[in-house]
Formats: C-alpha cells, sequence, structure tokens
C-alpha cells in the first residue's frame, strides 16, 4: 500500500515537472520571439530565421567574406595625455587658435551650437583634429582647417585647449536620465557616465558637461544613421542606434545644463 502511494506520489511529481518545464519553454519562446523584438528593435533584423539561429546561438551561414575596411573609421590609436602634453607648446597652441575663436570662443567657450574646447582632454582635441585632417571626421570648415596643421600643430592646439579653466558648473538638473546613470542592460546601453565622467573615465572620451545641446544630440543621431563614423570600436553607433529619440534629447539636455555656457570663471547667479 504504502509502496503503490509512493509510485503515485512519484508520477504526480514527474508529471508537475513536465508540465513546468513545458510552461519555461512556452515563456522561452514568447520572450525570445515575441518580447524581445519589442523592446530591441534590431532582434529579428534580417528575418525570422536570423531570429532563430541567434537565439539557438549559432551563424547563420557558416562562412562569410571578411568585411572591406571602413575609410573613414579612425586611424587614432589610443594616445596617453601626458605624452601629448609633454609634447605640446601651449603658446604656439595659443596662436594657431586665433583662427578658432569665431566658432569655439576667444577662452575656448563658444555660445553657438559647436563644441566648447576649454579644459577638453588634449588626446580628444588631438584624435578629433587628426580625424578632420585624415577625413575620417566629415565637416567642410574643420576638415579645411585641419588639412593645414602639421602633427605638432595639432599637439600644441590640444595642449592649449586642454590647460584653459572649462566653464563654471552650474549645478546638475533635479533629475539624471537613466541612461547617464544606469544605462539600459536589455538594449546593451552602457551608463553615459561611465565613459564621459561620473562614474569613469574612458581615455578618449570627451568631457561633454556644457556643450550645445543642438551639438550633442546631432552627433548621436550622426552615430545612429552611420553619418559620422570615427568612434573607436563603433562604442558610440552601437549605444547610439538603439536609443529613442526622446533618450537623445533627455541626455543632450542633461549634459548641456550641467555647465554656464559663453561665461567663463563666472558663478552662477542666485535664484530670483
Amino acid at each position: 500500500m504504502s509502496a503503490h502511494g509512493g509510485g503515485t506520489f512519484a508520477s504526480a511529481g514527474v508529471r508537475r515537472s513536465l508540465l513546468a518545464l513545458a510552461a519555461l519553454a512556452v515563456v522561452a519562446v514568447l520572450v525570445a520571439f515575441f518580447w524581445l523584438p519589442r523592446v530591441k528593435p534590431d532582434f529579428v533584423q534580417g528575418g525570422l530565421w536570423d531570429a532563430i539561429c541567434r537565439a539557438a546561438g549559432v551563424p547563420r551561414n557558416w562562412s562569410a567574406a571578411v568585411p572591406r575596411d571602413d575609410a573613414q573609421a579612425s586611424r587614432v590609436a589610443s594616445v596617453f595625455t601626458s605624452t601629448l602634453a609633454a609634447g605640446g607648446d601651449v603658446g604656439h597652441g595659443g596662436t594657431l587658435a586665433l583662427r578658432c575663436t569665431m566658432c569655439h570662443g576667444a577662452r575656448g567657450v563658444s555660445s553657438s551650437d559647436v563644441p566648447n574646447l576649454a579644459g577638453q582632454y588634449a588626446e580628444v582635441t588631438y584624435k578629433q583634429l587628426t580625424d578632420y585632417k585624415n577625413g575620417q571626421r566629415r565637416h567642410a570648415l574643420m576638415q579645411g582647417l585641419a588639412a593645414g596643421l602639421s602633427e605638432q600643430d595639432i599637439r600644441d592646439l590640444a595642449a592649449f585647449y586642454a590647460q584653459l579653466p572649462r566653464p563654471s558648473p552650474a549645478g546638475p538638473p533635479t533629475e539624471v536620465p537613466k541612461l547617464v546613470s544606469v544605462g539600459d542592460p536589455m538594449r546593451n546601453i552602457a551608463p553615459c557616465a561611465t565613459c564621459h565622467g561620473g562614474i569613469d573615465k574612458k581615455p578618449g572620451s570627451p568631457w561633454l558637461d556644457g556643450m550645445s545641446q543642438a551639438y550633442l544630440a546631432a552627433q548621436m543621431q550622426q552615430f545612429a544613421e552611420g553619418a559620422r563614423r570615427n568612434d573607436t570600436l563603433g562604442a558610440m553607433r552601437n549605444i547610439a542606434r538603439q536609443m529613442r529619440p526622446e533618450e537623445v534629447d533627455a541626455v543632450a539636455r542633461y549634459y548641456a545644463t550641467r555647465a554656464i555656457i559663453g561665461h567663463e570663471g563666472a558663478a552662477p547667479e542666485p535664484a530670483r
């Protein structure tokens, strides 16, 4: 009697386990092919078969042609700031910067929709000018100006702007966007603050506080569309493609309010 009862209990347990396993399989299918495509639009890019192969962890094709080199990818490797600072003549850089004042301001702080350069990391200015010079970043005016710069000229300009005081902080906004502080792991978006300061600083990543909102939004849009491709290892393109328009606006607005534009050294006015 007890043996029969034990067998019945075991059978019931096995049945429950099989039902739970079947339910788990159904949930996994629903998540993989219905929920994930909604929150990650590129999940089914290429069709259902590609999505099935990706979910199974196998390639759609077992062999593929080696992609051609991207002519617009940056050729600048990581350059240590100390090396740039040691090799840059601040005085000569200041003389060269006179031709930059109309757009970037007399002291590296612009009142228009172009980047502030005051206090920017030397390796960032060096990289961007080099990319303009070599055609890996496109802008009619900047490419024309950078074309006449020598390697030493670029180092001098980078050293000059790096030593200028940054715009005075205006205090953080009342709310920090989620993408800045924690990112979105489900969409493979790391927090902005891990590269651009706040949590950590990735070498070669620019200081963004006080940049023009319109400029930042335009750059993220260019990264998303692939019009700008001089980011190292495609990091910004991979992130920007996942961002929604309202998230781009929120992040750009956040960094734009982090400093007073056009008032170097000025303290914030008291609230009225």
